[in-house]
């Protein structure tokens, strides 16, 4: 699986971006697919996280009520729509592929070692 994630650019605080994350390759429809993100001088931390059929959808608390993660398997395509950006929004957002088995709980969504395929990132600037 190839993952190509866009949609990221510059925006001023209390405004919105839909980032997408477009697959190509093998059948995307049975993967979960998670989104992290990375500011600069810090860890990758987990954003939201999406299973294969969208039963099960889970967000870090610093997003939740701000963003919203879905998914178009007919268009291998997974969205995050994003609101109400601050700045400490502000990192290089990436998507990831979880081609394994089992339950996608939500320990398992954001722990990143669990992911088998990443996206290249794209930035994401919140001004104040």
């Amino acid at each position: 699986v190839q993952l190509q994630a866009s949609g990221g650019g510059l925006v001023q605080a209390g405004g919105s971006l839909r980032l997408s994350c477009a697959a190509s390759g093998r059948t995307f429809s049975s993967y979960a697919v998670g989104w992290f993100r990375q500011a600069p001088g810090k860890e990758r931390e987990f954003v939201a996280a999406i299973s294969w059929s969208g039963g099960w959808i889970y967000y870090a608390d610093s997003v939740k009520g701000r963003f919203t993660i879905s998914r178009d398997n007919a268009r291998n395509t997974v969205y995050l729509q994003m609101n109400i950006l601050k700045p400490e929004d502000t990192a290089v957002y990436f998507c990831a592929a979880d081609g394994g088995s089992g339950w996608y709980s939500r320990d398992r969504a954001r722990n990143s070692s669990e992911y088998d395929y990443w996206g290249q990132g794209t930035l994401v600037t919140v001004s104040s």
